[in-house]
């Protein structure tokens, strides 16, 4: 395919694109027919119609991703009327191409253009996932440290902080650290929350949210009095999870956190270099 036209569908698929008021990015049925090369909207429609069945066969809701809409079209007369035409998502679209006449060019290359549009969608959801994960462990980590600090404050020793912490875990999880690490196949020497799940890592920031304000609040003096407010917080976010069918000992764990930041910043680092072909 020449450039010039690579470069001219381009353009006219883009320009094509609507979106929703939540932020939904989708195409008119009626103007992808002309995108695509057919000049016949019943013929448009038979591949509309197999698109359908391949999208309710891969397990997503149809109306999610065809939903029907009226569209005002000029008349010879110069009077208008109302039109039968559908908004369709980024997949809807690609699963249109996929099912249209390859022998298209038109075709041919919104195959690979709503492919590559859904391909990087996924991406940037992962990286967004990514990063709140990366986000909410560094957030427990200073409200643990935060926790130690004033157990040393009030009491004059956080020597038992780690212990504590590991009651914590057994009160969440209902079973203990180690136990933890060998179902998740964690290493000894790293923490367990390392390879935890989003949800866990806010489920146990917040059980130690409550640990410090209550801890404050009632002035505890002793390692013994704000570790079994940790365990007694813990339980109830347990009970809170298993209320909502989520048994967090259950939860597959997630990628080390530290490879996950790794890539995240080697991601950053490349985006930021300026691409050599300019430069000259």
């Amino acid at each position: 395919m020449k450039h010039e036209l690579v470069i001219s569908l381009t353009d006219s698929f883009e320009s094509h694109a609507n979106r929703t008021d939540g932020g939904v990015e989708f195409w008119l049925a009626r103007d992808l027919q002309h995108l695509l090369g057919y000049s016949k909207w019943d013929n448009f429609l038979n591949v509309v119609s197999k698109a359908r069945t391949a999208c309710e066969v891969s397990g997503h809701d149809v109306a999610d991703h065809f939903a029907d809409v009226g569209k005002m079209v000029d008349l010879g007369s110069g009077s208008q009327r109302e039109v039968d035409d559908l908004m369709l998502t980024r997949y809807a679209c690609y699963l249109v191409a996929q099912n249209g006449d390859p022998r298209k060019p038109e075709i041919a290359f919104a195959q690979t253009y709503f492919a590559l549009q859904t391909r990087r969608a996924e991406l940037i959801e992962q990286r967004l996932l990514e990063t709140e994960r990366v986000q909410a462990r560094r957030k427990l980590s200073d409200t643990e440290k935060e926790l130690s600090g004033l157990i040393f404050e009030q009491t004059g020793g956080n020597q038992d902080f780690a212990l504590i912490r590991s009651k914590g875990d057994h009160a969440l999880f209902g079973r203990n650290t180690q136990d933890m690490k060998a179902r998740w196949e964690v290493p000894a020497s790293r923490p367990l929350a390392d390879f935890a799940p989003t949800l866990v890592l806010k489920a146990k920031d917040f059980a130690t949210e409550i640990t410090i304000h209550n801890a404050r609040q009632h002035r505890m003096r002793s390692e013994a009095a704000i570790s079994s407010e940790h365990v007694t917080n813990n339980k109830a976010v347990r009970k809170t999870l298993l209320d909502r069918g989520i048994r967090p000992e259950d939860l597959p764990p997630e990628e080390d956190i530290k490879k996950v930041e790794r890539r995240l910043a080697a991601e950053d680092k490349k985006s930021l270099k300026k691409p050599d072909a300019l430069d000259s």
